[in-house]
């Protein structure tokens, strides 16, 4: 079943992972929306962290990303608002750049 597209108004977000409950089969998707770029640097606290159970895999289209060896997320900075739609295992983000 397809879910809806949701949109947030964010700056940045920081995409993440954490390991899925035991009876699913792949992990689960953490977006964190922050008000403000670079919040890996910064220490602040996250808007809003959405939780996507079981989740495959991430398609990031038309957005520009980050990706620091340091760690294992993934960035993107300079949104004015990010969509997010999960299609069983598979989600998908984008949104506005500037």
């Amino acid at each position: 079943m397809k879910d809806a597209k949701e949109q947030y108004q964010a700056k940045s977000i920081i995409l993440s992972r954490k390991p899925g409950a035991p009876k699913d089969q792949f992990k689960t998707l953490l977006v964190a929306l922050f008000d403000a770029n670079d919040a890996h640097k910064s220490g602040k606290t996250p808007l809003k962290v959405l939780e996507y159970p079981n989740v495959e895999k991430v398609r990031l289209t038309k957005l520009q990303v980050s990706y620091y060896l340091e760690g294992n997320d993934l960035i993107v900075n300079d949104l004015s608002e990010v969509n997010i739609k999960q299609d069983g295992a598979l989600v998908v983000i984008d949104g506005k750049q500037k």
